[in-house]
């Protein structure tokens, strides 16, 4: 059958038309992107990609939502809108609905995505586990985790919100970070170092040790100047974000009982060649005793272009086979 994935996050909705079939994607057509501060609501979007539609469009929806799916009312972190799923049939003309959580989604894609998929990171270069758990993780405008645990053929998925445990510097320079981010946040989650926005803050801390002036610049102006190589103190920025995400990484396997990891989202895609090469693996396996342990995990890096999409029709699938 056919359904409307959508992946709504704080800037973009994203929706395509996906088939299903036995509990899987079977394809995928080609996304269309429309910016939420354009349209007033998910039906307004909705009836804005149905007018781009050369088609009559399916009346299954599977919808990735950057909030946690609690209760009746999903209030979205950085977008205005409100989702009430009970509305989802009536609003939306759909009979048939999934809703989760954005990087649940993305576990979902974890589990069906075929292997060309990934890319090897770090540990030994194999398989992610066929049973056991993967630990999900991915940077963007904040730190997405969630667990893929699969057993005897069958897969599940845990949604967490492992990106607001607090952060453990591990040296004086991180020490230097957290101390600038308790002045604004007192307390200071991981995501406030190891997410997009959070470049800034890395910036302007190893600014500050050179005793440069720099101009105030944003997250995005620095990411760019960053990947491109133009200012030395961004690109000093991302070698420690790098290191920061390793040891973050290796933290939540730990916590999780992993036997793989997976990094994920738009930004870790953007650094990939950056991470490879980055002190990422050190940071990764650098756990004291458990050392030889972490060293045994493959930690891999997801390449699909949209695994919102894809995870959130994954999901359905798995919810409606």
């Amino acid at each position: 059958m056919e359904v409307v994935a959508v992946d709504i996050g704080g800037t973009h909705a994203r929706f395509a038309i996906a088939e299903v079939d036995g509990g899987r994607v079977v394809s995928m057509d080609e996304p269309v992107t429309l910016k939420t501060a354009e349209h007033a609501s998910l039906q307004t979007a909705w009836q804005a990609f149905d007018a781009q539609t050369d088609r009559p469009i399916p009346k299954a929806a599977a919808i990735s939502v950057a909030s946690p799916i609690t209760g009746d009312v999903i209030r979205l972190t950085n977008n205005p809108w409100v989702i009430r799923p009970s509305l989802i049939g009536e609003r939306l003309g759909a009979e048939t609905y999934t809703i989760i959580n954005d990087f649940g989604a993305v576990g979902h894609a974890v589990a069906q995505l075929p292997k060309d998929q990934f890319v090897h990171l770090c540990g030994p270069d194999t398989d992610l586990p066929g049973d056991g758990v993967t630990t999900v993780c991915g940077p963007g405008t904040g730190l997405g985790v969630a667990q893929v645990l699969k057993v005897e053929g069958r897969y599940h998925v845990l949604p967490t919100e492992g990106g607001h445990v607090d952060y453990a510097p591990l040296d004086g320079i991180e020490d230097a970070i957290v101390k600038r981010l308790r002045k604004t946040f007192t307390r200071v989650s991981t995501e406030r170092v190891v997410a997009g926005p959070a470049i800034v803050a890395i910036y302007e801390t190893l600014a500050e040790m050179e005793g440069r002036s720099v101009p105030s610049r944003d997250d995005k102006t620095i990411w760019a100047e960053a990947l491109d190589g133009s200012d030395s103190i961004a690109l000093a920025a991302l070698d420690r974000f790098c290191l920061a995400l390793g040891a973050v990484a290796g933290d939540l396997a730990l916590a999780h009982g992993a036997k793989g990891v997976v990094i994920a989202g738009g930004l870790g895609l953007r650094i990939k060649d950056k991470l490879i090469r980055s002190g990422f693996d050190q940071r990764f396996v650098a756990k004291g005793r458990f050392q030889s342990l972490m060293a045994g995990i493959p930690v891999k890096l997801i390449t699909h272009p949209q695994p919102g999409l894809f995870g959130a029709a994954a999901a359905f699938a798995q919810e409606h086979s």
